[in-house]
């Protein structure tokens, strides 16, 4: 007996070591595991018939043939799962081959559909300002003698920076000023809104030149005025410069000199009219203040602190370059005018300042503005000198260093005489006019239909608490000429 059961135990564990290795193959290879139980079971039951002959009765015809029918359906039921598993595999390999082939032609259509979207979200290169830094927007047709430090705080938008440079061209002062726009972080956005409305700019003043010079063939028998154009807030005129004085002129300090030539319809001279305008740029306050000078001081310097120590660099490269300084805040303040013809007659140490409107009907001295602050580039780089300095005093003797606001540190310093000795110092007695009071101004000429009231009658705005949208409160200003809604989609 012992004999008999040795080899029997050895078949078996061959044969589990076998379906254990080839178990995972079993569904696609079912003939082959059908051979071994079948010459497994013929094996055994010839070597159990042969040696348990004389204890085990014999087989019946009938137990034979139930054992055969068995062994036949067995058969057929693992053809039958090998032929249901070929079927699985087939749609398997099918629906993956489908899906890679629809896969790599919708990565096509994506990518011809991208271009026309990556071309107004790609980012836009400039070539340097000055010096190898910042962006250079824009090359003026000439050198300026005035300059615009425009500040960008960290809340500024899209649109609030577009209509401030709208307003600002508009405004004139552009045809004898540059600007230079102080961002927080560099902004695709900003950038592509900056060329934006330069490109409105130039194409507003060519659609009047070219009405100028149809006007101008119309009444040729006749005088005409050039300075007479359709019934609009803007004056093109003053963008022009005579041939003459565009010599005396040298070149612009932020690259090379495009010159414009335009005739302006003036037939009683035969000298030419040229284009002038200024020069936008744009720097970043790490290109300016690379070591971050108040990060000692402060947790989180805000831009209207951080200003203060990029306005020394700036105004020392260029002292040699511009008369006068306009610093200009573009989130609460808006440009309309020419505030920088106040300054003919000043010396260049003077700094003229303006106040703000108080609440407190008996208050004597009212706060200065330090959002908009204009003089001779001298007295301008020493007041930015004197403002750097007194927020890092201000700080070090302060124990709750973050509470302490620009606008308490500006006017700490307007009141101490001896720090700006070397400033001559004008204080405005008019307060900054408020956007409320603007456009209820508006709002009664346009009722009483006088065409008489002009916006540059207040060179600047100050936005104050108002939340109206600027660009609605100015659409009718901005789109009075069908000229106007030729430069601005937005008309």
């Amino acid at each position: 007996m012992g004999m008999g059961f040795t080899p029997k135990s050895k078949v078996n564990n061959t044969n589990n070591s076998e379906n254990w290795g080839m178990g995972f193959l079993f569904i696609f290879f079912p003939e082959e595991e059908e051979k071994n139980p079948n010459f497994s079971f013929t094996k055994s039951s010839s070597s159990s018939s042969s040696q348990s002959s004389s204890l085990l009765p014999s087989f019946s015809v009938k137990s034979i043939n139930a054992i055969r029918n068995r062994s036949s359906s067995s058969h057929l039921i693992s053809k039958a799962q090998s032929t249901i598993s070929i079927c699985v595999l087939l749609i398997f390999i099918t629906l993956l081959l489908f899906t890679l082939s629809t896969f790599e032609p919708t990565n096509s259509l994506n990518q011809k559909r991208k271009p026309p979207n990556l071309k107004f979200q790609e980012k836009l290169i400039f070539p340097p300002a000055l010096q190898g830094m910042g962006s250079l927007y824009r090359r003026g047709t000439r050198a300026m003698n005035d300059l615009i430090v425009a500040h960008v705080i960290e809340s500024v938008t899209e649109i609030e920076l577009k209509m401030f440079l709208r307003l600002l061209h508009r405004s004139g002062i552009t045809s004898k000023s540059d600007i230079l726009f102080v961002f927080s972080s560099k902004s695709s956005s900003f950038d592509h809104a900056i060329v934006e409305e330069n490109k409105s700019f130039l194409k507003l003043i060519n659609g009047y030149s070219k009405y100028n010079k149809e006007e101008k063939k119309k009444n040729y028998n006749s005088s005409f005025d050039p300075t007479r154009f359709v019934d609009s807030s803007f004056d093109p005129t003053q963008f022009m410069i005579s041939s003459k004085k565009e010599k005396e002129s040298g070149e612009p300090i932020w690259g090379k000199k495009i010159r414009v030539y335009e005739d302006f319809g003036n037939s009683t001279e035969l000298e030419l009219t040229r284009l002038s305008y200024g020069s936008v740029v744009g720097f970043d306050t790490g290109e300016l203040d690379p070591e971050n000078s108040l990060s000692g001081f402060l947790d989180h310097v805000p831009m209207s602190l951080r200003r203060w120590a990029c306005y020394p660099m700036v105004l020392g490269r260029v002292r040699r370059n511009y008369k006068y300084v306009l610093l200009v805040d573009v989130k609460e303040h808006l440009v309309l005018g020419d505030s920088l013809s106040q300054l003919k007659n000043r010396s260049p140490e003077s700094v003229i300042l303006t106040t703000l409107p108080t609440r407190k009907k008996n208050s004597e001295k009212k706060p200065v503005n330090s959002g908009f602050v204009f003089g001779g580039a001298r007295g301008v780089r020493r007041l930015a000198n004197a403002m750097s300095t007194e927020i890092v005093r201000a700080i070090t003797q302060h124990k709750k260093r973050n509470l302490l606001s620009e606008s308490t540190l500006f006017n700490q310093l307007v009141a101490n005489e001896f720090v700006l000795k070397n400033v001559n110092l004008i204080v405005s007695g008019e307060s900054t006019h408020e956007l409320s009071s603007l456009i209820g101004l508006m709002n009664s000429n346009s009722k009483s239909g006088s065409s008489s009231f002009s916006i540059s009658k207040f060179p600047i705005v100050r936005r104050g608490n108002s939340n109206l949208d600027i660009s609605y409160v100015f659409k009718k200003y901005l789109c009075s000429s069908p000229l106007d809604s030729i430069a601005y989609s937005d008309c």
